[in-house]
């Protein structure tokens, strides 16, 4: 609670306005996410980084700002920013405070809107971001993400899962190398694009969250994403934000325009990326240096994700 009264002194201080409360969010395991209701009935959203993290890749908050600021700016559906800074003001840590957007979480509309229609949306929206020219995005000054450093940073986090599920991870690593396609030109990807990190309304996308992991890279990654985490949330997996939107990947083709050989090869990696960065957050959860029992139900997940990577790439 001392910490929580904290935060809520700063971010008054930096606001110049009453916080009459602060709450943490549990959905999506953010961790350091608060609702915020402030002077006035508005709601909105803070988000810090974790204490005394270096200020560097997820962690680093303010970058998420800009981007977010950026899209918002240019029309698409990212939250719009109502205040931030990169200095360490909010319990000694920079902070990006975010309007509320109005929208449900796929839990609460699937099986209420047509599955092709939710489909439909978040590929129009995924069409809008990528086609955002990258000196509007608030990240265009970085340098394009290769595949091969793609696979070096998944590999990475492999290494580090428990062996008794990865046995077959290297195998799956040595055939996305071998059959890397052409690069197409860069685009603003999102890194973790499905469902669970989208809001709706009316059956359509209203909002985008979750840009933690957000490059400047190749497109198909990001509907490789909502390809693989909805597969998964279909087959019951305990994967978050699959949403069980039922539609095939033939049809996501056709609504992208993507070139299915190519898409193929997207889709293993997806497969390879999600393995690692649950196998990764498992070792943390065993270790105790990031608790999270939900990563225990997904050793099956796991092991069946490496699989389904190679049965793709044979």
């Amino acid at each position: 609670m001392a910490v929580v009264s904290g935060i809520q002194a700063d971010l008054e201080r930096q606001l110049g306005r009453r916080v009459l409360g602060l709450e943490s969010i549990p959905e999506g395991h953010s961790g350091f996410t608060y609702w915020v209701d402030l002077e006035g009935g508005e709601r909105a959203v803070l988000r810090l980084p974790p204490p005394g993290a270096r200020i560097a890749g997820p962690a680093d908050i303010p970058r998420q700002g800009r981007l977010m600021k950026a899209l918002s700016e240019a029309g698409l559906p990212a939250p719009p920013i109502l205040a931030m800074s990169p200095e360490p003001v909010v319990d000694g840590r920079p902070f990006v405070l975010m309007a509320k957007i109005d929208g449900d979480r796929i839990e609460g509309i699937v099986g209420t809107v047509p599955d092709h229609q939710l489909a439909s949306s978040a590929v129009e929206v995924l069409k809008a971001l990528h086609a955002l020219p990258l000196e509007r995005t608030g990240i265009g000054d970085e340098e394009p993400q290769p595949l091969e450093a793609e696979l070096m940073r998944w590999g990475w986090l492999m290494e580090r899962a428990p062996e008794e599920l990865t046995a077959r991870a290297p195998e799956l690593g040595g055939r996305l190398a071998e059959t890397r396609p052409a690069p197409q030109e860069p685009t603003l990807v999102h890194g973790d694009y499905h469902y669970g990190n989208m809001l709706f309304r009316e059956g359509r996308v209203v909002g985008v969250l979750d840009w933690e992991i957000a490059q400047i890279g190749q497109p198909l990654l990001d509907l490789a994403c909502l390809s693989v985490v909805a597969h998964a949330g279909r087959a019951g997996e305990g994967v978050p934000g699959g949403g069980k939107v039922d539609v095939d990947d033939g049809d996501l083709l056709e609504m992208y325009g993507a070139d299915p050989a190519d898409y193929t090869w997207f889709l293993a990696l997806t497969y390879y990326k999600y393995a690692s960065i649950f196998g990764y957050n498992l070792m943390l959860h065993r270790r105790g240096k990031r608790p999270d029992p939900t990563y225990e139900t997904r050793t099956t997940t796991i092991v069946e994700f490496i699989d389904e990577g190679i049965r793709l790439l044979g």
